[in-house]
């Protein structure tokens, strides 16, 4: 198992445990963390899965698609570590990670 920590807005923490081959939004949609609304179930189609990856996690994950650039740019408060967390797969070298969630999807 992988180990998710979600940090809210307001601070308030969230560990969950997720399987390898999983998304961010699938560990926290399916360990019911507000803050990750996912209205399109992880099609890379509407971007309230936005998340930021905090700084030592940056590089664990491949380089945003155009898609998901073009999506993040109609999310609120978009930062250089945003990404959309359905493009985010989860690895068992991913344990331990932690994710920070916007105020608003």
């Amino acid at each position: 198992m992988i180990n998710v920590t979600f940090i809210e807005h307001d601070g308030t923490k969230h560990k969950v445990s997720a399987q390898a081959g999983q998304s961010v939004m699938q560990a926290a949609t399916f360990n019911q963390v507000p803050g990750i609304t996912a209205d399109c179930g992880g099609a890379c189609a509407c971007a309230t899965c936005h998340a930021y990856v905090t700084a030592e996690w940056v590089n664990s994950f491949p380089e945003k698609t155009e898609i998901e650039t073009d999506l993040l740019e109609c999310a609120l408060d978009v930062r250089e570590s945003s990404r959309l967390s359905c493009q985010l797969v989860l690895t068992d070298a991913a344990d331990g990670i932690v994710i920070e969630l916007p105020e608003s999807q």
